[in-house]
């Protein structure tokens, strides 16, 4: 009987229901309320086009940059040193597998850089690359075999994807214990209630709560806001917040005075990706900026034509701010540092 029940589970985990909106309806038509899905409107961000002028303070805050990727350097220290630990005890090291469909510059940059991480760090990397107009059934194909493979401890697929692919079928396909972004429902939903633990929590929120730690700020009871609430970033930022028992508030596209709304939070996590979203005059004196956005602008002056700007107004929150990361050299080094870490973790997983 328990061999029969495993296996109605698993084959009951393979499968993906997928409604449309006209039968979710058909299943719930005694209530009123719409389709959770129905309600999930593009977030279209519009910065001021006269931005406020800066608040006055009296007596100008000091304001301490918390250096992200001096952080993520001392992290990927210790890293090295256990995969060289797991090297000699059982002869193997941890190895991740990323997929990236397309030709999308950022997202090239984004892998180059984390297989380059995972070289300097002695973790083993694979690399599969595929056509923009690929299929499903193509990137499915790939997912499975990495998800064979003893010797990968973490597949990633880099987002975003292609319009024409499902990209919530794609990332469920990755085996939960090789999740190492912690994209799958059920990370999200561990992560979500207390008295749970998940396998791996998402890379850039994870990396945020690491920096506050490190900084000394103290989480429990505070007032956090997370602009933005992308299933990346600002939903398990927010969940996870939470978990550490902040009072966490979300601003979004639809936000009525999210300015108002910032301005009462003693720690702001911005990631939205609207570069200078967010004015001095929106953060409290005292508060803490964590600054996800990484927004390239047009710079004659910077050798690439381009620089990269966060969703805070940097000179502005100086002074106002007490502690503030930077753009770049605050959340990224930790976003790939904490990938790493979630790899590292897989592969001790299998040795147990």
């Amino acid at each position: 009987m328990l061999l029969i029940a495993r296996k109605a589970l698993a084959l009951a985990h393979k499968k993906t229901i997928r409604l449309t909106t006209r039968e979710v309806h058909c299943l719930s038509s005694i209530l009123v309320s719409p389709p959770l899905v129905s309600l999930d409107l593009p977030e279209n961000w519009v910065p001021y086009s006269h931005p406020p002028s800066p608040v006055a303070f009296e007596g100008e805050q000091k304001t301490v940059v918390i250096d992200g990727k001096a952080i993520a350097e001392d992290i990927r220290a210790k890293i090295v040193s256990e995969v060289w630990k797991m090297k000699s005890d059982v002869g193997r090291v941890p190895g991740l597998a990323v997929v990236l469909v397309g030709e999308q510059r950022d997202s090239q940059t984004y892998v180059r850089n984390k297989i380059k991480a995972c070289e300097e760090t002695g973790i083993k990397s694979v690399l599969a690359e595929l056509p923009e107009d690929c299929t499903e059934g193509e990137i499915i194909s790939v997912l499975k075999k990495f998800n064979e493979d003893a010797s990968i401890h973490g597949v990633l697929v880099q987002l975003p994807l292609p319009q024409h692919l499902d990209e919530a079928k794609i990332l469920n396909m990755v085996r939960l214990e090789k999740d190492v972004d912690g994209f799958h429902p059920l990370n999200m939903g561990n992560l979500a209630m207390r008295g749970r633990e998940p396998l791996f929590v998402s890379c850039t929120p994870k990396g945020c709560v690491e920096l506050l730690i490190r900084a000394g700020v103290e989480l429990a009871g505070k007032n956090a806001v997370v602009i933005g609430r992308s299933n990346i970033v600002g939903l398990p930022m927010s969940l996870l917040l939470q978990r550490y028992d902040a009072t966490v508030s979300t601003v979004h596209a639809f936000s009525k005075d999210p300015e108002h709304i910032t301005r009462e939070a003693d720690i702001v996590v911005a990631a939205a990706g609207v570069p200078n979203l967010v004015r001095g005059s929106w953060l409290k004196p005292g508060a803490v900026v964590i600054d996800v956005g990484t927004c390239p602008v047009e710079d004659s002056s910077c050798e690439q034509g381009y620089r990269l700007v966060g969703d805070v107004c940097y000179e502005e929150a100086l002074g106002v701010a007490s502690a503030i990361t930077p753009v770049p050299g605050g959340v990224g080094p930790m976003t790939i540092a904490m990938l790493l870490c979630n790899t590292l973790d897989a592969a001790k997983r299998t040795s147990l």
